[in-house]
């Protein structure tokens, strides 16, 4: 009998083998999900050095030079349309077709939330929000099954640079705070509701939304001491508490003077006040309608094993 897992790894290595034999043309393409009429696009964000931080805020000293290497980012948020597909109601259809789809063992099913999660904001062309990010793993995971390629969270690192795509000011566009609303669905400007994605200006790599419609998961545990201490090469500070975890971009309820592409925000238990049940959920946060995702992929993948230990990592739960 082979070990799933040993199938997972055989197989993992011959799907990033056919890719990385594409990957010398390093261009943003179209990725659809197989067995379905669902897209989403990916920009190619190319290697490069930046300043991350800011000497404006205790939690973003010191700016230092950081080095990151090539990926792909989603030029959108997420969408209920592809997010949808992952969960329950929709499983045997979501793991029936894809390279490697027929292996759904080390698959985590998520669970249906009790309430509505779109908190009454609508679903078509808008962001997908509410989930955790472990939530957001595993749909980056059940990707890899229906693809076969790599996808992932991106670091805060790497989010903060693409945000900046080659700026030194506050923002993408400049400093000046009242253009904002061009660019962002915000406080200001939102009718304290998601929007569809891609209505606004993108920045000069061709992210959307990356201000404001809704804040963005990253990899990282939140600690206001990291850049003190991280190295200047694709840093990363890997979760290993339940709270607090850095989120980006800020949302349709951020107040324009508390952002910039510099700006951290944590993740929260009160996101599960209201949740009843004991333990509290793993997938999904009951107050946070302000919170989704965005995803990445990285021009030289890691080890079919290292893909497996990062989507199955054991959840970290607040029992």
């Amino acid at each position: 009998m082979i070990n799933t897992n040993t199938k997972y790894i055989a197989i993992g290595a011959l799907m990033l083998m056919s890719f990385d034999d594409n990957d010398s043309n390093f261009e943003s393409y179209t990725q659809k999900i197989p067995g379905t009429e669902v897209t989403f696009q990916m920009a190619a964000i190319p290697e490069g050095t930046y300043t991350m931080g800011s000497d404006s805020q205790a939690d973003e000293k010191p700016a230092h030079k950081v080095k990151i290497a090539p990926f792909w980012m989603g030029t959108h948020e997420v969408t209920w349309d592809a997010f949808e597909l992952f969960l329950d109601k929709n499983y045997e259809l979501a793991i029936s077709e894809g390279p490697i789809g027929e292996i759904v063992d080390g698959l985590t099913r998520p669970s249906m939330p009790y309430l509505d999660m779109t908190f009454g904001m609508g679903k078509e062309g808008k962001p997908a929000i509410g989930m955790t990010q472990y939530g957001a793993i595993q749909f980056c995971h059940w990707l890899y099954l229906k693809t076969g390629i790599f996808y992932r969270l991106p670091t805060e690192a790497e989010w903060e640079y693409a945000a900046k795509a080659g700026s030194t000011t506050r923002f993408f566009y400049g400093d000046d705070p009242t253009q904002l609303g061009d660019y962002a669905w915000i406080r200001e400007n939102s009718a304290e509701t998601t929007h569809p994605i891609g209505k606004k200006k993108p920045n000069p790599w061709g992210l959307y939304d990356i201000y404001g419609n809704v804040l963005e998961w990253t990899s990282d545990q939140y600690d206001p001491e990291f850049y003190a201490s991280s190295t200047s090469d694709n840093p990363t500070n890997p979760s290993t508490k339940l709270y607090p975890r850095v989120v980006r971009g800020g949302s349709y309820d951020t107040e324009t003077s508390e952002l910039s592409s510099t700006k951290r925000f944590i993740s929260s238990p009160d996101w599960k006040r209201i949740d009843p049940q004991i333990p509290k959920s793993q997938w999904w946060f009951p107050e946070a309608p302000f919170l989704g995702l965005r995803l990445v992929r990285p021009l030289s993948p890691p080890s079919p094993e290292e893909i497996m230990a990062y989507y199955q990592a054991k959840p970290i739960t607040d029992y």
